[in-house]
């Protein structure tokens, strides 16, 4: 368990309703609270885990290769590098293993370029990166295939692939190290990544809709996104939010100085006119996550580390974030977590 939590209520502003401070020793806040229980790892240990299959020389090396988790009912997709495995839930074995397996791996010809642009050889597997239902039946994957992004529709139940491929630039990141966030919202993709080999043009995007326009911000503009760190994105009422850090615009001369922010986009946005935001979004709007404490001169906690998916907090939709301060900024790196 985790360091124990103690409340605190800033005045900041008006959508964020509680704080709750992590602390650690060595930080100017008041000392905590003993922990309720703890676990030990040797406990944990005696739970059943998954790396692999063991009889797959191709899997059995994956360790932090595994990129995405997504759970659709009893079943938890796993996507990793060239593999998607599919575990059952209910199961009660006492070793875990894929109900499904499908593998997905580099062409030649895609690794023969990876190679020729200098890339090494760990970094031209195909890294699967989107990992979403598009509806009941069908699976939406993207891998980064070799630095050239490319996305398939697979049959849920039997890991099939569906149709043809897709492009993946704009929907999955080039570089498995790139992070990026994407969900389905009534029948449209919404996708945020780096849609370049260059990682130099950050997009918030929307495609493969039957009726929404395809829809995209606007290219190198450092006040829309400025290097950002998509982490989370959620579907709520006429909005998809997304959820990330980026180097702040406002503090230029203070060297890359870290704001977290949410920006916004209306599902019924059908971009500007031909000579105006053509292709592009009306109705993008971003904020900073103003996460402090406050005092003489606010506490910040710029840096979101990680974010929940929409909760009720006293009968009020949320979701809860995790904060940590700049990077090097403080040694122990002191924790928050808001709700916002």
């Amino acid at each position: 368990m985790g360091p124990p939590v103690r409340i605190h209520r800033p005045l900041v502003a008006a959508s964020l309703m509680l704080c709750l401070v992590l602390l650690t020793d060595g930080t100017s806040f008041p000392k905590d609270l003993e922990p309720i229980s703890r676990v030990s790892h040797q406990y944990s240990f005696l739970y059943p885990t998954f790396q692999g299959l063991r009889s797959d020389n191709e899997t059995v090396r994956l360790g932090l290769d595994f990129q995405r988790m997504t759970r659709i009912n009893q079943m938890l997709y796993i996507a990793a590098r060239d593999h998607v495995f599919a575990i059952n839930l209910s199961s009660s074995a006492e070793e875990i293993l894929p109900q499904r397996k499908l593998s997905w791996k580099t062409k030649p010809e895609d690794l023969k370029n990876c190679a020729m642009r200098g890339k090494n050889n760990d970094e031209c597997y195909n890294y699967i990166r989107v990992l979403v239902p598009r509806n009941d039946q069908t699976l939406f994957a993207c891998g980064t295939n070799a630095f050239n992004p490319t996305c398939r529709y697979y049959k849920m139940v039997s890991l099939e692939q569906e149709g043809e491929e897709l492009l993946g630039q704009a929907r999955c990141p080039f570089d498995s190290k790139q992070p990026n966030v994407a969900l389905f919202a009534d029948g449209n993709l919404y996708s945020a990544t780096m849609a370049d080999f260059q990682a130099s043009d950050a997009v918030i995007y929307r495609s493969l809709g039957d009726r929404s326009p395809v829809l995209r911000t606007v290219k190198y503009d450092s006040k829309v996104l400025r290097e950002p760190h998509f982490l989370h994105a959620v579907d709520y009422g006429k909005y998809v939010y997304f959820f990330f850090s980026e180097i702040a615009v406002e503090y230029t001369t203070l060297g890359k100085v870290v704001f977290s922010r949410v920006a916004r986009v209306c599902k019924n946005d059908l971009g500007g006119s031909p000579r105006v935001l053509e292709k592009y979004w009306t109705s993008f709007l971003k904020a900073r996550l103003n996460c402090s404490i406050p005092g003489d001169s606010f506490f910040y906690f710029d840096v979101l580390q990680s974010l929940s998916a929409v909760v009720e907090v006293n009968d009020r939709p949320a979701v809860v974030g995790v904060f940590s301060t700049q990077a090097n900024r403080y040694k122990r790196d002191p924790r928050f977590i808001c709700i916002y």
